[in-house]
């Protein structure tokens, strides 16, 4: 399965627009964004647990980062209730639940094999600082290492965003809006842009709070090799 696979091109999902798709396992639907693979694949995903469901236990050979959108999502690990930020690296293991129902963006296969760094955080706007990105937006930073960095943008109204090129840009619209080369995120719509292109935009009128990844997509190709061989 292919799905958004050309990492050279821009992509802009807009994924409340989309139809759920039904998973293997009842009562947990997903909306993908990008997927190389079948069910073990390196793959981007907005995932559903109607309350009740539940994942059969499974290892994260290639990692699980995900962050929960709404709802609580459960292991038995802990619960994370929504703004939870989490990195399951490559060998954990978990039994995926949500008693009370859940949505997650969920991103797999896509760790260094060697990565054993695990995060727990919760996303909000007290533990942000200045950011890079210009004036009123400050960033939380929540995982940062030789190649990627990952953080949360709360941006003012109105304001403009300029993320310089990188190693790829990737971005989650949280709450909020912004236009960005004539396309108008809403809440979230997601932006994939490629190795070398840089992004300016236009926050929107009640502003915007974004999960930027940047940095990380010039691995893609090892990151598909370790799927297929895998399998």
């Amino acid at each position: 399965m292919a799905i958004n696979a050309d990492f050279a091109q821009r992509v802009v999902v807009h994924s409340e627009q989309m139809d759920w798709q039904a998973s293997p396992m009842a009562g947990v639907a997903r909306r993908p964004l990008d997927r190389v693979g079948g069910e073990v694949a390196r793959a981007t995903t907005i995932v559903r647990y109607e309350p009740g469901s539940h994942f059969s236990p499974h290892i994260h050979h290639g990692g699980e980062e995900f962050i929960v959108l709404s709802g609580t999502f459960q292991d038995e690990h802990g619960d994370y209730p929504a703004g939870s930020y989490i990195r399951n690296p490559p060998s954990t293991q978990h039994t995926p639940s949500a008693e009370d129902g859940c949505i997650i963006f969920v991103k797999l296969w896509q760790f260094e094999p060697a990565d054993r760094t695990s995060v727990n955080r919760l996303i909000h706007s007290q533990f942000a600082s200045i950011s890079d990105y210009g004036p009123n937006i400050v960033s939380q930073s929540l995982f940062s290492d030789d190649v990627e960095k990952v953080q949360v943008l709360f941006c003012e109204p109105h304001c403009h965003l300029q993320v310089l090129p990188d190693s790829g840009i990737e971005l989650l619209v949280l709450e909020g809006s912004l236009v960005e080369a004539g396309d108008h995120l809403l809440k979230h719509s997601w932006l994939r842009l490629p190795v070398g292109q840089g992004m300016s935009a236009k926050i929107g009128e009640q502003g915007a709070r974004l999960w930027l990844k940047t940095g990380h997509l010039g691995r893609v190709g090892a990151e598909i090799q370790r799927v297929q061989a895998s399998l």
